[in-house]
């Protein structure tokens, strides 16, 4: 397939995870998205309203290109994690996940060269540890909860927290790779090696 291929995703995450299965993005695009949930918005379908909504805004102005869109969303049961604005709303969040189950949805949306729209949505199930006052304050310290959904990093010092996942771990980072990886190959993007990529047909 002809094109090339933007990532409608400022997430240093997301490039990185992309990388891992040899996949370089030609272009990264920032998409300026509302990310505020509509009222009664399932965590699912807000992921995958937010993927859509970041591919759209992007292929507007890439006419023939694949846009990748992605948005990941935390959630303890139907209520949805922000990306905690200060320590205090940081510490809210970890409150919250701490000692219990908590799911994490990515969603992926690529729009083709010809306008179609293809996705995919991903639940991971992320177990916390229970966690200690000064635990959470050593986390809150470290700084690494800004800009994070539930205000944590699983491929961070958090790892310390998560004694089990049922699932994808790449979606809890950032991006599942493997619905990723399967979506473009059957566009025309194959990955492989770090560095490399190939254009089927």
């Amino acid at each position: 397939m002809s094109g090339r291929l933007i990532l409608a995703s400022a997430s240093p995450r997301r490039l990185d995870l992309l990388a891992q299965i040899g996949i370089v993005p030609d272009q990264v695009v920032a998409a300026d998205v509302d990310e505020k949930a509509q009222p009664r918005e399932r965590p699912g379908d807000l992921a995958k309203r937010l993927a859509l909504a970041k591919a759209q805004g992007v292929a507007g102005r890439y006419s023939g290109d694949l846009v990748l869109g992605a948005d990941t969303v935390v959630a303890c049961g139907r209520r949805v994690l922000p990306k905690a604005a200060d320590e205090a709303q940081a510490r809210h969040c970890l409150a919250l996940l701490s000692g219990r189950r908590h799911r994490v949805y990515g969603a992926v949306c690529v729009i083709d060269g010809q306008g179609a729209e293809h996705g995919r949505l991903v639940m991971t199930a992320v177990m916390f540890k229970r966690l200690s006052g000064p635990e959470i304050d050593q986390y809150i310290e470290g700084g690494e909860w800004r800009g994070k959904a539930g205000a944590y990093a699983i491929q961070g010092a958090a790892a310390a927290f998560v004694p089990k996942i049922i699932g994808s771990y790449s979606n809890v980072v950032g991006l599942p790779l493997a619905e990723t990886a399967a979506l473009l190959r059957g566009l025309g993007i194959e990955g492989g090696q770090a560095g490399k990529i190939s254009r089927a047909g």
